[in-house]
């Protein structure tokens, strides 16, 4: 400080240190420092308090696998991607999952299928329905040729002529049913009893002749008119007539040749289902219904000419000619 004049003159002199030159950059060094140490113990206290399987587990999962026995190649961490393409990953564990999907247009017409399964029937199927439509078409031959010749033989016999409206043969959804029936003043049994009369038993012995050379199951069942019973007996009915005239037709059979595993079912109806609906005491509803059952002959085969054969000869080769039986015992043919 001088004094000149009376002018007081005041120069400050700026001190220059060691730390001036530094400035604050020590601050910020000094904060890195101190995080640095707080992470290390931070780590070192995770380190203390995880188990080991904790500890391998994330050691796996920042350590890189190998998905083949190789190094190289697709088996390479890159997993065969150059490091150069888009979306090439280092490490295959945090690969984004692939979906696989079959871009193949669906058939026309068909819906989703699973792999391996297909829309087109097997041929196996097609075999077993082929097979089924021609034993359909063969078991029709087969109803129209025993129709045939149980018609043509009761025509070459005088003797039976009179009883051909007696006997009515009809293909239904059952099967071939063949109907002897009563007509007025021609009973095919004594009224109110089971044993038949002799042209009964003639009748269906030539229908027995034709039916046998036949494969199907048979059903029998007797039917009434609806007149009551009066007097005598009350407890035997319409029914148990019926159910006796079917038996009494099944024992004829039997004694005729007919197998006995080829009886299905024997039943009486009694009056419950009339032929002549609109006259249930007519005597047309008196009758024998005998029906071989659609579906339950035995396998029938193609031979090698086309013509339809069968293990048991059920359908002859000749046509009906050998469906035709000889006249029953005492009966010549006109």
């Amino acid at each position: 400080m001088a004094d000149q004049g009376g002018t007081t003159i005041i120069k400050k002199v700026k001190k220059g240190g060691h730390a001036a030159a530094h400035g604050g950059a020590w601050k910020v060094a000094y904060a890195d420092f101190v995080t640095a140490m707080m992470a290390f113990f931070l780590l070192l206290w995770l380190l203390n308090s995880v188990s080991q399987e904790q500890l391998e587990g994330v050691s796996n999962y920042f350590a890189p696998q190998s998905t083949s026995a190789t190094t190289s190649g697709s088996g390479g961490v890159l997993g065969g991607l150059s490091s150069a393409e888009a979306g090439a990953l280092g490490n295959p564990v945090n690969r984004p999952p692939t979906v696989t999907m079959d871009l193949a247009p669906p058939s026309a017409g068909s819906g989703s299928t699973s792999e391996g399964e297909s829309d087109t029937p097997e041929e196996g199927d097609v075999d077993e329905e082929s097979a089924e439509e021609m034993m359909k078409k063969l078991e029709e031959e087969q109803f129209k040729e025993a129709e045939e010749a149980i018609n043509q033989a009761i025509q070459s016999i005088p003797s039976l002529q009179q009883m051909a409206e007696s006997l009515i043969i009809d293909n239904t959804p059952e099967g071939l049913r063949i109907q002897i029936v009563d007509q007025e003043g021609l009973a095919m049994f004594p009224r109110g009893t089971a044993d038949m009369f002799g042209h009964t038993q003639k009748m269906l012995g030539l229908v027995a002749q034709v039916v046998n050379k036949m494969p199907q199951k048979i059903s029998i069942a007797g039917h009434t008119d609806s007149t009551k019973f009066g007097g005598g007996n009350q407890g035997y009915t319409n029914w148990e007539l019926s159910a006796d005239r079917a038996n009494a037709s099944r024992r004829a059979l039997l004694e005729m040749g007919t197998p006995a595993e080829r009886i299905s079912r024997v039943v009486g109806k009694a009056a419950e289902d009339p032929f002549v609906k609109e006259d249930p005491t007519h005597a047309r509803n008196r009758r024998i219904s005998i029906i071989l059952l659609r579906g339950t002959g035995e396998a029938v085969t193609l031979g090698e000419t086309g013509e339809a054969g069968e293990a048991g000869e059920a359908v002859a080769p000749g046509g009906t000619d050998q469906l035709l039986p000889p006249p029953p015992a005492g009966l010549e043919p006109g």
